[in-house]
């Protein structure tokens, strides 16, 4: 069996359990994006050095499969969806916890690019919001999505931020925009 079934050269696909739709539906644009940040966050992990990281990143990698499945699933599909529990959001608002409580991590804007793989969370970080505003569209179109999704989304993206900001540290960088401009004023949010 082949990878090139020909199915998609007229421009639709198929959700799980068959259904087909154009490959411009905002169920695929949802679940597409969530793909691409997965690949992303694949590219951060093999730029970074330490393991500790490394396996956090794996960890998430394997829980987008759940989330993209969830995604291509819809409603009327004869494969159940698969659940997106409060636990799999828990655990990365304990994670964003966890590296908030580190010394020194940067609670300011940051400037992308000070260290490879930080600049790579930092690129998936911004993968992961657009994937957010696709899912909020899913939404909003009247597709039903588990709020559970959203929350997961935008947990991750505020973890992918930290995650960037804690390997500058280690690595001795500083990335503030504000210190970099020579700017002084009150602290911002850390992962808009």
């Amino acid at each position: 069996m082949s990878i090139a079934t020909k199915r998609g050269d007229g421009g639709e696909t198929s959700l799980a359990g068959g259904i087909r739709v154009p490959k411009s539906h905002q169920r695929v644009e949802s679940y597409g994006t969530i793909d691409e940040l997965n690949s992303a966050i694949g590219l951060a992990r093999a730029l970074c050095q330490g393991e500790s990281v490394r396996s956090q990143l794996r960890a998430i990698q394997q829980e987008l499969f759940r989330v993209g499945s969830a995604l291509a699933t819809p409603p009327e599909s004869r494969k159940p969806q698969i659940p997106i529990t409060p636990d799999m959001v828990d655990g990365l608002t304990r994670q964003v916890h966890e590296i908030e409580g580190v010394d020194g991590v940067l609670a300011d804007w940051a400037i992308p690019g000070g260290h490879p793989a930080a600049a790579a969370l930092d690129l998936a970080r911004t993968i992961c919001r657009r994937a957010e505003r696709e899912i909020v569209r899913l939404r909003d179109s009247g597709e039903p999505v588990q709020e559970t999704i959203l929350a997961y989304v935008n947990r991750l993206s505020d973890l992918l931020w930290l995650l960037a900001r804690k390997l500058e540290t280690e690595a001795g960088i500083n990335s503030s925009l504000r210190e970099l401009n020579q700017v002084s004023g009150p602290r911002w949010s850390r992962a808009w």
